[in-house]
């Protein structure tokens, strides 16, 4: 017996997926965001130079939270077309642009890392546009969904770049997170 699902059965299995995926995306750059502290909360970051076009803290926190959310929902149409070929490539490349994502908070707040920092988010930027087109070729709402993420991705490397050529030693200005440095009095 072969059946074809309802457009009702399809979008109940695409939901299925995004429950899961939105919420996990969401726990995993939580986390990320979590080891080491950011905006400022962040001692190191407040002593930096900082760009003109520098958002105010509260932008950072909303902007990545609607991000993973659209990442997610891309993810879990990905997951949900079985039909393609090229899922299982969409899918591996997803979670390498992930963890590439999920590094770089941690190497520019945690260890003021401002021009490995900048690395990763090129690498981040080439792996994400590499989804997208994957996605694209897959499902185009997908890759709609990431096309913000790009963009934010492009604006982060800006404002890197900019506090980079700011704060040339921009590592010594304060002890890093994991430091175990003690200071004599």
């Amino acid at each position: 017996m072969s059946e074809i699902a309802s457009k009702g059965q399809l979008r109940l299995a695409f939901l299925r997926w995004a429950v899961v995926t939105v919420p996990f995306i969401l726990l995993l750059g939580f986390l990320s965001a979590k080891i080491a502290p950011a905006g400022s909360q962040n001692r190191w970051y407040m002593m930096l130079a900082k760009p003109a076009a520098t958002p105010p803290d509260w932008v950072f926190p909303v902007a990545w939270t609607i991000l993973y959310i659209l990442m997610g929902l891309a993810l879990a149409m990905i997951i949900h077309a079985r039909g393609s070929r090229l899922r299982g490539l969409a899918i591996g490349l997803f979670v390498v642009q992930l963890v590439v994502n999920l590094v770089w908070s941690p190497l520019f707040f945690g260890m003021h890392q401002v021009g490995a920092a900048l690395i990763v988010l090129v690498a981040m930027f080439v792996a994400a546009l590499a989804t997208t087109i994957l996605f694209g070729r897959i499902r185009s709402q997908a890759a709609w969904l990431m096309v913000p993420y790009l963009a934010w991705v492009v604006f982060a490397g800006i404002l890197t770049y900019q506090i980079l050529a700011l704060n040339p030693n921009a590592e010594t200005l304060a002890p890093s997170s994991g430091s175990t440095q003690v200071i004599e009095l």
